[in-house]
């Protein structure tokens, strides 16, 4: 029993040491405030260079749940001409797909009733449902398609986002 209550004191005397080591500021600390800060920034730097050299960018996925207005890390596109894009174009297989940046990619496809194969990408610049804020680009096999051909696509697409929002507003 003489041991038990030896140790007692001794576990009791390293867990407040222990306590005491972890604290912001006394003696167990070997750094003050400005070095913890000093060497936090340098953390936070290394992170952001190894994000940047990674993916090359700063930004993180995790940036889009910080709650804040960044205007990089809200979708600012237009969905209706977003949806209208991909349904003019479902015929055309999709190759990459990035609502944030507002870009579509598609490989060859040819249209329903046509002979050329065409490949598309489509570029959505704004929130509003203006023409303006519709690029797309059109490439056949033999080059770039007609600006015909481009118009009427765009056409096709802005038509079709105006009436997705009649239906919507009808809802």
């Amino acid at each position: 029993m003489s041991i038990h209550r030896a140790a007692k004191p001794i576990i009791a005397l390293a867990l407040v040491t222990a306590l005491a080591a972890c604290g912001g500021g006394g003696m167990g600390n070997m750094f003050s405030r400005e070095n913890n800060a000093t060497a936090q920034e340098i953390a936070q730097r290394d992170i952001v260079e190894e994000r940047v050299r990674a993916t090359g960018s700063p930004d993180s996925i995790w940036d889009l749940f910080g709650g804040g207005d960044a205007p990089d890390s809200t979708i600012a596109v237009n969905r209706y001409l977003w949806v209208a894009s991909l349904e003019v174009l479902d015929f055309l297989p999709i190759e990459t797909i990035d609502p944030f940046s507002g870009v579509i990619t598609t490989g060859f496809g040819t249209p329903p009733g046509g002979g050329r194969p065409y490949r598309a990408t489509v570029h959505v610049t704004d929130v509003a449902l203006d023409a303006r804020s519709l690029n797309v680009a059109l490439i056949s096999q033999s080059g770039p398609a007609s600006a015909e051909t481009v118009r009427a696509v765009e056409n096709a697409i802005l038509n079709r986002a105006r009436q997705i929002r009649i239906r919507d507003r009808r809802l």
